[in-house]
């Protein structure tokens, strides 16, 4: 049995040069605007209102660091999550947009302490244009040393049918609701096991 005993926030940064230090193994979480980032990390860890979210979709523009622990077998292993600005709703102008766009792709590439990315789906809307091209952008620029998994959000608003849609056409996918902590319990098992190379 897995699970977060512990979740605190530790710094914002808008730049790369303002991140933490790269000290522990970290999961970065990133998706549109409106998938529910903050929801999903908050009920992740367990933790109400750990991560904050905007009512304007896109308008936070800063980087998240969240140091986590886990706890397993009564072992205690440390972790930092990355929440990451979310994309395709930003109000800010194409100057700007190109110029985070830019800041962003130096931290998904740069960052040495990254083992896991964890791309957020709005399980209503599987197909997107834009999930697509980010699910093929980071499988492009992944090492040898990361992973990563896609956790579709918002199940509970799923028929049966639309939830076999999901699984069907996504096999090695996790579904998850932040309201009904539906998944939730075994996306923390998925994230632990692919960032400290558990074998079960």
């Amino acid at each position: 049995m897995v699970a977060i005993r512990d979740a605190v926030f530790l710094t914002s940064a808008s730049t790369i040069e303002q991140c933490s230090s790269e000290d522990v193994g970290e999961v970065v979480f990133l998706g549109r605007s409106n998938v529910g980032k903050s929801s999903i990390i908050n009920a992740l860890t367990n933790r109400k209102g750990l991560a904050k979210s905007s009512s304007t979709p896109g308008k936070t523009r800063l980087i998240n660091f969240f140091n986590v622990t886990f706890l397993r077998d009564k072992e205690l292993f440390l972790a930092r999550f990355v929440d990451l600005p979310g994309f395709g709703y930003a109000r800010v102008s194409k100057g700007m947009k190109e110029e985070w766009q830019k800041s962003l792709n130096r931290f998904i590439q740069q960052r040495t302490s990254i083992r896991l990315f964890v791309h957020l789906v709005d399980s209503r809307h599987p197909f997107l244009e834009i999930d697509k091209d980010v699910d093929a952008y980071i499988k492009e620029i992944l090492r040898p040393d990361q992973q990563m998994i896609t956790i579709f959000t918002k199940s509970d608003k799923l028929t049966q049918k639309e939830t076999g849609v999901v699984l069907k056409n996504f096999p090695n996918s996790l579904l998850v609701s932040s309201s009904s902590k539906k998944g939730i319990s075994k996306a923390v098992e998925e994230i632990f096991n692919r960032l400290f190379g558990v074998v079960l």
